[in-house]
């Protein structure tokens, strides 16, 4: 069978690296550089979902390809489910990491539970059709960060299934076993073995 190609519609390299990562060759995943696109997409929704298949549209609509695009949310209880929606800005519009987890833990401080998840959506436009996967992995919010690896949350992160250990202390290839974009993802790649059977 001819491998799939696909462009994804973001401008995170490191959503992009894991990606590629999970897939293992089965799909092509080209980046937005690689089409010459090298603006901002919006993101407007108020969900997750709304965000990823608004980026994906902005993409096939402009150049045509086949894409996928993802959202996702860190969705904290004791927060009535922030940042959510607003993750990756949740400390302002520069998407900056260590801001963010910095203020997550502030709100944090005293809070009776710590528990959270991780939730990916990802909206695929294929074909003229339109397919949405989900990814979730439930967990609790350190006290503070550690571990080197992984972006954003990563470090404050612990996954129910991890051992005690946060997503930054991990491997990629053992977050990507567990995590809320690997389930989303796998998700997508069984997808489409079924369009070549």
């Amino acid at each position: 069978m001819a491998k799939k190609v696909l462009v994804m519609a973001t401008n995170n390299s490191h959503k992009l690296k894991e990606l590629r990562e999970i897939v293992d060759g089965e799909v092509e995943i080209l980046s937005l550089q690689d089409i010459n696109f090298h603006d901002d997409i919006p993101e407007t929704c108020d969900t997750l979902e709304g965000n990823a298949l608004q980026k994906a549209r902005w993409i096939k609509d402009r150049y045509g390809y086949d894409c996928l695009a993802d959202d996702t949310g860190l969705m904290v209880d004791a927060l009535n489910g922030a940042p959510g929606v607003y993750s990756a800005r949740y400390a302002g519009e520069g998407h900056d990491s260590a801001a963010n987890t910095r203020k997550l833990l502030a709100n944090l401080e005293g809070a009776d539970s710590r528990r959270a998840h991780f939730s990916t959506y990802i909206a695929l436009l294929i074909d003229n059709d339109c397919h949405i996967f989900e990814g979730r992995v439930d967990g609790e919010i350190s006290l503070q960060p550690t571990g080197e690896g992984g972006f954003g949350y990563d470090p404050v992160f612990v996954p129910d299934e991890g051992g005690g250990k946060s997503f930054a202390e991990m491997s990629g290839e053992d977050k990507n076993l567990i995590s809320h974009r690997g389930r989303a993802v796998r998700k997508l790649v069984e997808f489409l073995h079924t369009l070549d059977r």
